[in-house]
């Protein structure tokens, strides 16, 4: 086993504040590094040391590898965290960080690689019986041979990109006269997004729900999941809202889910923390999807049904000690919710709405956690994802969460740009979302940009609208014959998004 003394986190924003956090409460030094667009950003002057590493681009500073590792051994660093995003999951990366003498807090250099392909992820964990999605099970170029493909699987069909993720290189196809076309699209986009043109073909199952499965693997060879984060609230291929456990697995699903998760990860040798993404059809059938060698955005919902710190974990995992727990110590605890609090503008497609931050008032109380990497009177850098924070509720069931969600919603002051709060607003009170009838087909189905439209004529319509949407339309008269007066706070998100 082998001590970490400093941590250098090779990120930015709230993920690098995360992390830090978790290594000052282990007694390890942390190192920053920013970008020039990030000199006066939080997690540079929480650290204990700070470095800029380059321009505002990413391309610049945040994954120039060569300069990071630099830096480490200037400063004394013992490993390296790298968050999400960025290097995260660059296999080349984590390999030249261990052939330069220092600690990847991560997965193997393999295992990155491995589960960074897609078609090669599901060739590996065939021999454990994983249920996969029908397909082809290797790259598919010809185009000619993938149409008899496709129409052996049957329309409609997905072509995906084996490289990447985020919906670049996807492509539904719903007849075989179209299919020539759309899959040239795929390549082309998968290409340009990843330098890698290779696409592969599966059935297209067309109203899934999105199921992950956490997992922690040791160097000892012990691998547990921490159960299920249900994430099927997305825009773009890409999640909004998560929560944990799901609202519709039963014991018998989520351990059959969690055991064939942890043979993924037996699967590529997993050592760290993992996730192991499937689909989960109508049927509640599921099949894999592909598994994230790195933290998720969405960690802490796990975090606050297990009582475990995730990034503790890792670290520990990294300094070679065996996991303290196993599978039978685990247990589900209250429920938790995640909305990610994005600088986008949900009326307006959620374009990206950048600006400086006018007004920032974080939400208070109990079972409340903000994840985030500003304050007011910062901007919101046109470099970087548009996320401005994880606002993350926890509660002893699922409708306590969601009240405390709304209420933090009603409490969060944000101006200056247009936010997701709304829109989390929105979902947390639709009666799809409440009764755990949804899927990633939500939006397509529920919302529209006027279900944000609605303007309030009156002092006493806004008050009574934003009580509404606090309280589930659940208030009742206090017994004591108290008023109830209004705040700045609980009609902010109203204001907010009629501006």
């Amino acid at each position: 086993m082998r001590k970490i003394k400093k941590i250098l986190v090779a990120n930015r924003g709230e993920i690098a504040l995360r992390v830090m956090r978790s290594a000052k409460e282990m007694g390890i030094s942390t190192v920053a590094i920013h970008s020039e667009a990030d000199r006066n950003a939080l997690h540079v002057r929480f650290a204990d040391e700070a470095v800029c590493v380059g321009g505002p681009k990413s391309s610049e500073s945040y994954l120039r590898g060569d300069v990071i590792i630099q830096v480490c051994k200037d400063l004394g660093v013992d490993a390296i965290h790298p968050g999400y995003g960025f290097l995260s999951e660059n296999a080349g990366f984590a390999k030249a960080v261990q052939e330069a003498g220092l600690i990847f807090i991560g997965p193997s250099p393999e295992a990155i690689s491995l589960m960074g392909s897609k078609l090669a992820a599901k060739a590996a964990v065939a021999k454990y019986n994983i249920p996969m999605v029908p397909g082809t099970e290797e790259a598919i170029t010809d185009v000619e041979a993938a149409k008899v493909i496709a129409q052996q699987v049957g329309f409609p069909i997905l072509i995906k990109a084996s490289a990447g993720g985020g919906g670049k290189g996807m492509r539904v196809v719903e007849s075989v006269e179209v299919f020539e076309e759309q899959m040239q699209l795929a390549v082309s986009e998968a290409t340009s997004a990843f330098g890698d043109g290779s696409v592969f073909i599966e059935k297209y199952i067309g109203s899934p729900r999105h199921i992950e499965i956490q997992v922690l693997g040791d160097t000892h060879g012990n691998i547990v999941h921490l159960f299920e984060r249900e994430c099927s609230i997305q825009r773009r291929h890409q999640k909004v809202i998560e929560e944990a456990p799901s609202a519709v697995l039963t014991p018998e699903l989520r351990d059959e889910m969690g055991r064939n998760a942890v043979n993924v990860a037996k699967a590529c040798d997993y050592v760290g923390a993992g996730t192991v993404e499937f689909l989960l059809d109508e049927n509640m059938n599921f099949y894999f999807l592909e598994m994230n060698t790195r933290l998720q955005v969405e960690h802490p919902v796990t975090e606050q049904i297990t009582g475990l710190d995730l990034v503790k974990e890792q670290i520990m995992i990294a300094e070679g000690n065996p996991l303290g727990f196993s599978q039978d110590e685990l247990k589900i605890y209250g429920h938790a919710l995640e909305l990610r609090v994005y600088a986008e503008d949900p009326a307006n497609n959620f374009l990206p709405d950048i600006g400086t931050l006018e007004t920032y008032k974080r939400p208070q109380g109990l079972g409340v956690r903000v994840d985030d990497g500003f304050e007011q009177g910062m901007d919101i850098p046109i470099y970087y994802d548009p996320m401005i924070a994880k606002l993350v509720t926890f509660g002893k069931d699922r409708q306590e969460a969601i009240d405390k969600m709304l209420r933090a919603i009603a409490e969060y002051q944000i101006t200056g740009i247009e936010t997701t709060l709304p829109f989390g607003a929105f979902v947390l009170q639709h009666e799809a979302f409440v009764s755990g009838n949804f899927d990633t087909k939500f939006i397509e189905r529920y919302f529209t940009p006027e279900d944000l439209a609605v303007k309030p004529n009156s002092d006493t319509e806004e008050i009574a609208a934003a009580l509404a949407a606090m309280l589930l339309n659940k208030q009742k008269p206090a017994s004591n014959g108290a008023t109830v007066t209004t705040t700045e706070a609980t009609s902010s998100w109203r204001r907010n998004r009629t501006r």
